[in-house]
């Protein structure tokens, strides 16, 4: 007669081998799904994104220009040159940036989120809305709209500004040791930056419908111009949050305990809000002010795979520009032939989440 010896894990004192094998066997399987969905998602979400308009583009034409377009592939897509042309220089781009937006705003609300452990956080956060807002405006009532960068520029230094201005603030209230006093700073740097940007379109209320088309957010893009503008900043935004993610897990069982465990938090936290902050200016200086995508997709993410920021953070990425991308083909495809903000349609969607995330997290009004 054998006996089975049971034999505890080293590394989670209490989990036997046995059961370790079989939850690891499990994991082995379901950890590849996540990001199997997530491509699948991102996908199809850009595809419909490249279809969606009156040009009578085909899924397969789409895909063999797509592959054609690889070197040293030869593929006959059937497109017209006029066809090739929306695709490539219209609505491509177009996707591609709606991509881009998405992906960096729900990576920064995940970031502010674990900064602050605060579940209502989002990009606009510290003031970058309100900053980005002030300078966008005063660069159209200048007659700013028709030079190239004009806008983007003056909406970028002014997210950055209020950032700025925000953390300035919170030192000279609290020394900026806490995320309260440095949430509570940017409330009211936010609502200075808005009294000014009011007090601006009172002066010149003659180009409101420009300044206000801006505040809801497009996605109509100079071809590839816009694209490459953001893609820099954007790109080592997203690289050093992914480097931090760790961290972001250390900080969420508060300052003393991660202070306890050797990490500088507010270095760390200052940081985490300028990397996610330079990812937010740079999209929001081309996109215009597109809320509650830094609310919408870290919850759902949290809520389906888990809140652990090592899979939060990408898989926010990831779900984050398929979302906008899909929000994109709502806003042209719902009183065709006319477009509606994409911001208008983030709204009719975040708005009952956020009651949702108000109520999952019983937070008080």
């Amino acid at each position: 007669m054998t006996t089975s010896r049971t034999v505890e894990s080293t590394d989670h004192p209490g989990v036997t081998v046995p059961t370790a094998i079989r939850a690891w066997s499990r994991w082995r399987w379901v950890r590849p799904s996540r990001w199997v969905l997530a491509s699948i998602v991102l996908a199809g979400a850009l595809l419909l994104g490249a279809l969606v308009g009156p040009a009578g583009l085909t899924a397969r034409s789409v895909l063999l220009e797509l592959v054609g377009a690889l070197p040293g592939v030869h593929v006959d897509s059937g497109l017209t040159a006029q066809q090739q042309a929306i695709l490539w220089q219209i609505r491509l781009p177009r996707v591609v940036l709606g991509a881009l937006v998405g992906a960096s705003l729900a990576v920064s609300g995940a970031a502010y989120q674990g900064v602050f452990r605060n579940p209502l956080a989002d990009p606009y956060l510290l003031g970058v809305s309100a900053g980005a807002g002030l300078g966008a405006t005063l660069a159209i009532v200048q007659g700013g709209a028709g030079l190239p960068f004009v806008v983007p520029l003056l909406a970028f230094a002014g997210g950055l500004l209020a950032v700025a201005a925000t953390y300035a603030l919170g030192n000279t209230v609290g020394g900026g040791r806490t995320s309260a006093v440095i949430v509570l700073a940017g409330v009211a740097v936010a609502a200075f930056f808005s009294a000014v940007q009011n007090f601006v379109q009172q002066r010149f209320d003659d180009s409101l419908l420009a300044v206000y088309s801006w505040m809801l957010g497009r996605l109509s893009t100079n071809g590839w111009t816009d694209v490459a503008m953001v893609l820099p900043p954007v790109a080592l935004s997203w690289a050093l949050l992914l480097l931090h993610r760790r961290t972001l897990d250390v900080l969420a069982v508060g300052d003393v305990e991660a202070a306890s465990l050797g990490v500088d938090v507010a270095r760390v936290r200052l940081t985490l809000v300028l990397v996610a902050t330079l990812g937010t200016t740079s999209v929001v200086a081309v996109s215009g002010l597109i809320g509650f995508v830094g609310i919408i997709v870290p919850h759902a993410v949290r809520i389906v795979f888990g809140a652990s920021h090592r899979l939060l953070l990408p898989l926010s990425m990831t779900f984050g520009a398929a979302f906008l991308v899909l929000a994109d083909v709502v806003a042209r495809s719902a009183v065709a032939p006319a477009e509606l903000p994409i911001g208008v349609v983030t709204a009719m969607v975040g708005a009952p989440f956020f009651l949702v995330v108000l109520r999952r997290n019983k937070v008080a009004a």
